[in-house]
């Protein structure tokens, strides 16, 4: 029926006042209200990014396979630095007032060693979200290729592709939370609200162009 994806759309622009009206009696979330939407609009503009990249790689014979595994890069990686931000945002809210970084934390451009390999708690939380990268991956690769048989076969060299891929988009990801979200605390913005939707459209650009890569590397080696 040609008008249900319209009268819906409809319905729900309709509802928008209701939860407006709903969400206004809560003085935590009216502040969202007003500030929430620069994050997620650009988030929206850099998650499309992605989708134009599925969108011209998914329908070519060398990309076949590829809708299969873009959820599951996505989702972990996007999964795993929302944590590391809100436990970063938690650690903040806890040890300093907005827009004055603790004292362990004075560098502001903190380099990839800092954020891998010091001894404070939130590094030591993203050596364990990267630890977790490749054993969650290889459990999701064994569930897709046994849910969905030949139409996901993986061979060696595209598992090893794709680890390594899913490896650097989660590493990325983890330093880029460090320096957001640094920023975001000396500008008195609360990572919890602004963070996450930069981070998760980061790591859906991220996953797909990586797995694009792999898909395009395996078929140039076949």
């Amino acid at each position: 029926i040609w008008y249900l994806s319209p009268l819906v759309c409809l319905v729900f622009l309709g509802l928008i006042p209701v939860w407006v009206a709903v969400a206004w009696l809560s003085p935590q979330i009216r502040e969202v209200l007003y500030s929430g939407w620069q994050p997620v609009i650009i988030a929206m503009s850099i998650s499309s990014i992605g989708g134009i990249i599925l969108d011209k790689t998914v329908s070519h014979p060398k990309f076949e396979g590829m809708a299969v595994f873009t959820p599951v890069i996505n989702g972990v990686g996007g999964n795993l630095v929302a944590i590391q931000a809100s436990r970063f945002s938690t650690y903040l809210h806890f040890g300093s007032i907005p827009g004055v970084l603790p004292y362990k934390m004075r560098q502001h451009w903190p380099s990839p060693f800092v954020t891998f390999f010091s001894p404070g708690v939130n590094s030591r939380s993203a050596r364990v979200l990267l630890m977790l990268v490749i054993p969650g991956h290889l459990v999701f690769l064994y569930a897709i290729v046994l849910l969905q048989g030949k139409e996901a076969s993986v061979s060696k060299a595209f598992i090893i592709c794709y680890l390594f891929a899913a490896l650097l988009q989660v590493t990325i990801l983890l330093y880029v939370a460090d320096l957001i979200i640094r920023l975001m605390w000396r500008s008195s913005m609360d990572p919890d609200n602004f963070s996450i939707p930069y981070l998760t459209a980061i790591g859906d650009l991220l996953g797909t162009g990586f797995l694009a890569l792999c898909f395009h590397g395996i078929s140039l080696v076949q």
